[in-house]
């Protein structure tokens, strides 16, 4: 099953003009509770990169998953260690932790149950789906719990990557 996903999934070009968009709106402090406008530096040119995210919040920790695979937001994440979370003339610094394989499945889980709508496409298997059957997939996405550096507390409600 894991074989018929890509490592990447690149936005066409609708994709790209929509999460332009609603990045701008996002960004402005419009949008669910869940959505963000997540800004990484540039892992060569050190410039901020952003696209809309959806958060997802599991027991009290926030969790940033990315349905589309390896992108580069997650390939600059992992190379500076801090992601920011903007949504109007609020911007918050994050550490990232990378989740090991074993520890996603339920993670995926409820992700995928919570945004169902905008990210299904992007999964194999369809949403209300058992938890253990994200263990054969969990590799193809990457995903970062969020620690916070200057923050407020998280509310429990979730955010997704839309890209």
């Amino acid at each position: 099953m894991a074989e018929a996903v890509p490592s990447f999934r690149k936005p066409n070009c609708t994709e790209r003009v929509l999460n332009r968009l609603f990045g701008l709106l996002v960004g402005l402090g419009f949008g669910l509770s869940h959505n963000y406008l997540l800004q990484v530096r540039g892992r060569k040119t050190g410039r901020m990169y952003s696209t809309p995210v959806n958060l997802i919040v599991v027991d009290g920790r926030r969790y940033l998953i990315a349905p589309r695979g390896n992108t580069e937001w997650v390939r600059n994440a992992k190379s500076g260690g801090e992601i920011w979370l903007k949504k109007g003339k609020s911007r918050d610094r994050f550490r990232v932790r990378e989740i090991r394989d074993e520890d996603k499945p339920r993670l995926l889980k409820s992700y995928l149950d919570q945004f169902r709508t905008t990210v299904q496409q992007y999964f194999p298997v369809p949403a209300g789906s058992d938890a253990k059957t994200f263990s054969g997939i969990a590799s193809l996405y990457p995903l970062f719990e969020l620690e916070a550096v200057n923050v407020s507390p998280p509310r429990d409600e979730a955010v997704e990557p839309v890209r």
